[in-house]
């Protein structure tokens, strides 16, 4: 057995332990409920919880308790905000997480070079007010409140990703602890290299599995001159995904067109107090100034009313399109809320747009015929969708019912050239696609693993398990 596939836990050594506790003090616990806190994310995964949290304040502390571990072979896990969907923070075989809320700070800012690094814990929320008055900010919006380092972790995106792209695209730079607790930094602020490896790419999407991310060097964007947000409803979800197609295929430059289909409507409506029509729904946003933002607006305009789409609802005031972006951003909860006591298991695909409408299609059928309640969502503009199954995780005939649906959603998006995840990750939950999807490049990715990491002790069990 390979020392990626073990899965053994192993009781944390008493020198270890009395290490860690002397070094850092109450930073250091093995407290029941700690554990637990950081042994899960924000899905129906089980807990899984380590045997202690050690929460460094600084990159030195981050690679003295790497350095710790790997003397005493003890496995390590990075934690972030633990709003990870696919078992990422799970302690599969024990050991140690390390929690970077404790790096929160900001560390230098560029506005005439529009960059700055930031600590790995900083949330993307809390960067917010140190932009105040540059007129920048950071666009990528996965919709929770996560770590900037666990972002880079996932390479995630969001709801801005078919106008700004994903976090590949928006991190220039990372410092990174290697696995037998060495320090390296990886680019730069120069806006191109052609000088070696590309290893922030490497890292970014690595999921803490050969190396612990603590700081992040970031690109940050001019603060457009005119926002316009608005709603449109349409008869069928084919309508929907149309006009979606046909707009990003006419070249029009929106910053966000997000498809809900009508159960999530329903269950926005019901959370968030809003009153649109249960039909397929259409949240676009526009950038630029403002004339371009009214000629984008009415180009889609004509593309929704050819596809039956209603006249826009209008959010143009600030506070409106916080309000409209704060109920797409919550639609995990409004959906939580259709069924009182159940457990979301949120799962993403991402496709080629041209093949957005037949997999998204064939998915709401599916499940609809297995009897689910799994409302959809899609970062539509980028071929990116969600399913959101409501579901009882202890009755084991739903969730095989679930997992068919699952299996059948990816293998149909791998099959059209798509991915397994477009931006939930991998973690473990979705190792078993991995081989369908690139073939004999995982084994390229784990001989990248075993060469870093040849003891095996980071974040073991995830992405090339």
């Amino acid at each position: 057995m390979s020392m990626i596939a073990q899965t053994k836990r192993t009781p944390l050594p008493a020198a270890l332990e009395n290490e860690l506790e002397e070094v850092f003090g109450d930073r250091f616990t093995t407290a029941e409920a700690m554990r637990r806190q950081h042994g899960e994310g924000e899905s129906f995964h089980a807990n899984e919880p380590p045997d202690a949290v050690v929460f460094p304040e600084s990159t030195a502390e981050v690679s003295a308790v790497v350095r710790a571990c790997h003397r005493h072979d003890v496995p390590m896990i990075g934690f972030g905000a633990g709003t990870s969907l696919e078992g990422h923070v799970a302690a599969r075989r024990g050991g140690v997480t390390i929690a970077t809320s404790g790096l929160s700070r900001l560390i230098e800012l560029n506005p005439e070079d529009m960059d700055c690094r930031v600590e790995a814990g900083m949330t993307r929320k809390a960067l917010e007010p140190h932009l105040k008055g540059t007129g920048l900010f950071f666009p990528i919006d996965p919709g929770a409140e996560a770590s900037l380092g666990g972002m880079a972790a996932t390479g995630a995106s969001g709801t801005t990703t078919v106008r700004y792209g994903t976090m590949r695209e928006n991190v220039l730079g990372l410092t990174v602890v290697l696995p037998d607790g060495t320090v390296i930094r990886t680019g730069g602020r120069a806006r191109k290299s052609s000088a070696g490896y590309d290893l922030t790419r490497l890292f970014l999407g690595s999921e803490g599995t050969i190396g612990i991310i603590t700081e992040v060097l970031l690109r940050l964007h001019g603060i457009p001159e005119a926002i316009a947000s608005a709603v449109c409803s349409f008869p069928t979800l084919a309508d929907a995904v149309d006009a979606v197609i046909y707009t990003i295929q006419s070249g029009v430059p929106v910053a966000r067109v997000e498809l809900l289909d009508d159960v999530q409507m329903d269950a926005v409506n019901r959370y968030s107090d809003f009153d649109y029509p249960v039909r397929p729904t259409l949240f676009f946003e526009f950038h630029g100034t403002a004339a371009g933002v009214e000629e984008q607006s009415t180009e889609v305009g004509l593309i929704a009313k050819e596809l039956g789409g209603t006249d826009f609802e209008w959010a143009t005031r600030a506070e409106e399109r916080s309000r409209l972006w704060a109920a797409r951003h919550e639609a995990y909860y409004a959906s939580l809320a259709l069924r009182p006591g159940s457990r979301g298991w949120a799962t993403d695909v991402c496709v080629p747009i041209s093949s957005l409408a037949d997999c998204l299609l064939k998915t709401r059928e599916e499940i609809d015929a297995e009897g689910l309640l799994a409302p959809i969502v899609a970062h539509a503009g980028d071929g990116n969708f969600h399913v959101l199954f409501i579901i009882d995780p202890d009755d084991e005939e739903e969730m095989a019912r679930a997992k068919r649906v699952n299996a059948r959603m990816i293998e149909q998006a791998i099959s059209v050239g798509g991915t397994c995840t477009g931006e939930h990750g991998v973690g473990y939950g979705k190792v078993p696609y991995m081989r369908a999807q690139h073939g004999d490049a995982v084994d390229a990715m784990r001989s990248i693993k075993e060469a870093l990491d040849p003891k095996g002790l980071m974040n073991p069990g995830k992405v090339v398990a």
